[in-house]
């Protein structure tokens, strides 16, 4: 498609919007009407630590909303000398989980806490056991029971929770409503009636009861609404938040507001049964979409939904790239120290070519990635540590082979459960993310922790913020009748390429045999953590 015609489609709002907000950057994706992005934009931003929470404000989230949106609009002028006046569809997704909790009159009661944080413990765990239903401490009834539980004071004021999709989308909307996949980690869905669980929620106000709070907990959550159902349109008022200049007029259709799990399945074609895909950048996830229940609760697990209401098996890990990071960030400044000119790109190309030439078991070599507290292996608060042994072998190969691994163990902790406990059926895992964008290697491997072929589409790269473009296409496009999964794969992915790593033998020996260390020494990190509070 030539430039002219894409400069006619964007004056038509032939067009679909996607933006997402993830922990280390904000992006948005224009896709014509083949699914095609055309635009970008992008902005950098970052959580804060402030009195033990790990936070954004809601200023920075509107700035850096409407910084990437200025990227985008600035980038369709560039690209096509028009301005962006209008668009065809649009669809908001964010950062899953986490407490953002408002009174009456929109004001937020207490700082947003994000699914970073390990401060839910104890509510966690009554709950799962109330629910007999795995409540992971991320979860925002997690978060709403421990405020209960420490009394605190805003609870009463409550009137509207929601997740950073769901606020983002009510301020551009009016409307509070959340895809169903990002409500599922709010609540338990029951996914029969593709709603939040009715017993459940009897159960948790029998709970409060005795609180006498003004509300019944279902009055507080967001409507829950399945892919392809109407969400809203853009208003007058919301049109101006996202672009002050007045340029983007408003009217465009709106998709449910998604997690970023439920784009990462979209953007990669994992929707439909015996699909999976893992997402690897800040934190590292994996949805498997299951053909059946559960046979008991595990608190490794959890079960959320694709954007159309199927269960999924989640493995959430919080901590994966943030460590490899911090020490491409040391090199780097070494390399600059040296005069050497060096690109971020290349360097990271770079660092994980080397992790390839590193032993399979990574020479004896151990390291944590925790730069904060991991759920699945019990540890509350982290500390990253990097532990050689005298009989070790110390290479750059095996240092970054060891940084390679850590980032997958407590992944692979989770996964071990659904393929060999559980034996869950996968036909194929897809790759997305930032581990993933050195080509081969972070595919690699993923394929020899997780003993199964892992496959990477040529647009992986685009991420989430194309899956949401692609999910407000299919809320203005869809037909009727057709599901998620049918217009995926005849409307959007027919035709698609992409590359497939298989698991290697020596690969996956040498992985299990740096989980062995990793396994038995969990102790350590966790003394770390006490030692250096």
């Amino acid at each position: 498609m030539g430039i002219a015609e894409i400069r006619d489609k964007i004056e038509k709002g032939e067009t679909a919007l996607g933006i997402e907000l993830g922990s280390t950057r904000i992006k948005a994706v224009l896709i014509d009407s083949t699914h095609t992005p055309i635009a970008s934009g992008s902005h950098a931003w970052e959580n804060s630590y402030v009195d033990h929470i790990w936070t954004y404000s809601l200023e920075e989230v509107i700035s850096g909303l409407q910084a990437c949106y200025r990227d985008l609009a600035q980038d369709v002028e560039r690209q096509y000398g028009v301005a962006l006046r209008r668009v065809g569809a649009m669809g908001i997704s964010a950062m899953m989980h986490g407490y953002l909790a408002f009174d009456k009159s929109g004001s937020l009661l207490v700082p947003f806490r994000t699914w970073r944080n390990s401060i839910t413990g104890e509510a966690a765990e009554k709950l799962t056991e109330l629910f007999q239903y795995n409540i992971p401490q991320r979860w925002s009834i997690a978060h709403l029971y421990q405020a209960i539980l420490n009394e605190e004071p805003h609870v009463a004021d409550i009137d509207f929770l929601t997740t950073l999709s769901g606020y983002i989308h009510w301020k551009l909307t009016g409307r509070r409503v959340l895809g169903i996949g990002d409500a599922s980690g709010m609540f338990p869905i029951d996914t029969e009636r593709k709603d939040y669980h009715a017993q459940m929620l009897e159960q948790f106000d029998r709970l409060v009861e005795e609180k006498h709070y003004p509300w019944k907990v279902k009055e507080l959550l967001p409507e829950v609404l399945t892919a392809g159902e109407d969400a809203g349109t853009l208003t007058a008022e919301g049109a101006l938040l996202l672009d002050p200049t007045g340029t983007l007029a408003p009217g465009a259709p709106m998709c449910a507001p998604e997690g970023d799990a439920g784009t990462g399945m979209t953007a990669t074609n994992s929707v439909a049964v015996r699909t999976g895909n893992v997402s690897a950048g800040t934190s590292i996830f994996a949805m498997l979409v299951l053909e059946k229940e559960l046979s008991k609760v595990y608190p490794e697990l959890d079960l959320v939904t694709t954007p159309a209401g199927d269960l999924v098996a989640m493995v959430h890990a919080n901590n994966c790239t943030s460590d490899i990071n911090a020490w491409a960030g040391l090199f780097g400044e070494f390399a600059r120290d040296m005069n050497l000119e060096l690109s971020a790109d290349r360097l990271f190309t770079y660092l994980f070519e080397k992790a390839l030439e590193g032993e399979a078991d990574c020479g004896k070599l151990l390291s944590y990635c925790y730069l904060s507290g991991e759920n699945i292996t019990r540890v509350e608060d982290g500390r990253p540590m990097f532990v050689r042994m005298p009989d070790s072998r110390f290479t750059l190969g095996n240092f970054m082979r060891t940084h390679l691994y850590s980032a997958l163990g407590a992944l692979k902790i989770g996964m071990d459960i659904l393929l060999k406990e559980e034996h869950a059926s996968l036909d194929r895992l897809m790759g997305h993310g930032g581990f993933f964008k050195t080509p081969k290697v972070g595919q690699k491997i993923m394929a020899d922790a997780m003993e199964v072929p892992v496959s990477v589409m040529e647009t992986a790269g685009e991420g989430g913020a194309w899956g949401i473009a692609l999910l407000a296409a299919f809320r203005k496009d869809r037909k009727d009748g057709e599901t998620l999964d049918t217009y995926l794969n005849e409307r959007v992915f027919s035709g698609q390429n992409g590359s497939t790593e298989l698991p290697d033998p020596e690969g996956t020996a040498g992985f299990l045999s740096f989980m062995e260390r990793y396994r038995s020494a969990l102790p350590a990190e966790k003394a770390a953590a006490e030692a250096l509070n």
